[in-house]
């Protein structure tokens, strides 16, 4: 594993914090290593740092109440939703208290009429989707996992449909947070949008759990669609199928998704699904509207398609056969896990400019050969965003060290091209080094902004800014 770098602990100052909060909380602050553990849990090769105890809040009184005593005592709070993020956001590097927001799960009311919702953090992506589905809406954000709402808010989630509905920054309308003092705090009100002061929401949304713990987001929502179709095409090259990528949003066309799958994962993916595609860079999509856009949206893209030499071309608006087209992207992270039985699949991102992408994806495909290792690409190309899964045995000290060079690399290469090193995961502890490279001085007063409001750096201590 990627050693973590411990910070210092307050012993004395958790002690007593403990003690306080289990009186108040009885039965739901815990402390027995499995739970704790659980919550320094990281999905990735990030050490595990485990808090000193979990909580389990029920309303925004009880989190402001756990945050208070901790203030008064110094004491770390670290917000956990289930625990999907990627860059070791929800370790404990100085200890403290896990503040597990799984009780906080209701949805405190629809709007229909507006075209938005309220609910609390503990409510997952798809319980607020099943709920919403009579009603004729849904919540388009999908990282994939089912995760929180209020850790997709934190981390300023993205996914797949991020090219037409955009990412959690642009469907949060308003929150309500406790502070680092304690105090509950609301950023805005309903209305669509407003002129009033200094854009909270927007700073609260990515933050991390660095600022404040949220409470309470108030979301955008979509109307189904009539109609969606499905489409997927080959090409002999990534350069073509990005170079279509172009085309097709410079012409105009709303995509509501688009997928890239390099030769290695459609190799992947035959093998594990049983699938018989062409072993060639793979473009998969999703159009949603009325009946007739979605199929000429569909016809549009083949004749785009067609011109970068685009083959195998197929779309459907069956929703059997359209699952059965995207069943090579919803396979991706178990067919990875065959190719190398006993190693750990990495998930890294990046982000460029749509006109730098082949590039940067040719690029981090010769940077994985020269370290020796086996990775593999799929990228929400519409927005310039792609992940490499890079599979390392997490017990050999040399192949982590490959694989961390590797990482950083990539990491560079994107800032290079005047992208992120981050497109969608964050920065947590595992991108650390590479914010200040990403923007330089404006870091400086990120550090100024979590100081005003965190003066005793209680909230989510070690993560996103460097020391």
């Amino acid at each position: 594993m990627v050693k973590a770098t411990p910070l210092p602990r307050n012993e004395t100052g958790i002690a007593t914090a403990l003690g306080i909060l289990k009186q108040q909380f009885g039965d739901r602050l815990q402390t027995g290593q499995a739970i704790r553990e659980q919550h320094g849990h990281t999905t990735t090769w990030i050490e595990n740092q485990p808090p000193d105890a979990v909580v389990f809040p029920r309303s925004t009184e009880e989190v402001a109440e756990i945050v208070k005593v901790c203030a008064a005592h110094r004491v770390p709070v670290i917000p956990f939703g289930v625990g999907t993020s990627l860059e070791g956001h929800v370790n404990a590097p100085a200890g403290g208290i896990s503040v597990d927001m799984g009780q906080m799960n209701q949805i405190l009311a629809v709007y229909p009429e507006d075209l938005n919702c309220v609910v609390q953090p503990g409510v997952t992506r798809e319980q607020l989707n099943t709920h919403l589905r009579d009603q004729g809406l849904f919540f388009p954000i999908d990282p994939g996992a089912n995760a929180t709402i209020g850790g997709m808010t934190a981390t300023r989630a993205s996914g797949t449909n991020a090219v037409r509905y955009g990412t959690m920054k642009d469907n949060v309308i308003a929150l309500e947070a406790v502070m680092a003092d304690g105090q509950v705090i609301k950023t805005a009100q309903r209305a669509k949008k407003s002129s009033a002061g200094y854009d909270l929401t927007r700073l609260l949304v990515g933050s991390e759990g660095t600022l404040g713990l949220i409470t309470r987001i108030t979301l955008r929502l979509q109307g189904i669609p009539e109609a969606m179709s499905s489409a997927r095409c080959s090409f002999e090259t990534v350069d073509a199928a990005c170079q279509a990528v172009m085309a097709t949003i410079q012409y105009g066309v709303p995509v509501a998704r688009m997928e890239l799958l390099d030769t290695a994962s459609v190799s992947a993916v035959n093998a594990y699904s049983k699938l018989d595609l062409p072993e060639a860079p793979l473009l998969l999509l999703e159009f949603h509207g009325s009946e007739a856009s979605v199929a000429e949206q569909s016809a549009t893209f083949g004749d785009i398609a067609e011109d970068f030499g685009g083959t195998g071309f197929e779309w459907t608006t069956n929703a059997e056969d359209r699952t059965r087209l995207w069943k090579a992207r919803h396979d991706y992270y178990w067919a990875t896990m065959q190719i190398s039985p006993g190693k750990t699949g990495i998930a890294t991102d990046v982000c460029v400019p749509i006109s730098r992408l082949a590039e940067c994806v040719a690029r981090n495909n010769e940077m994985i050969a020269e370290q020796g290792l086996v990775g593999l690409v799929v990228g929400h190309v519409g927005d310039g965003n792609f992940h490499t899964t890079i599979l390392v045995d997490t017990e050999d000290a040399g192949e982590i060290a490959r694989a961390e060079e590797f990482v950083g690399r990539l990491n560079d290469l994107a800032i290079s091209m005047d992208g992120t090193c981050t497109g969608e995961h964050g920065i947590g502890q595992g991108k650390r080094p590479y914010l200040t490279r990403e923007l330089g001085a404006a870091t400086q007063y990120m550090a100024a902004i979590k100081a005003a409001l965190d003066p005793e750096g209680i909230l989510n201590p070690g993560k996103i800014l460097p020391d």
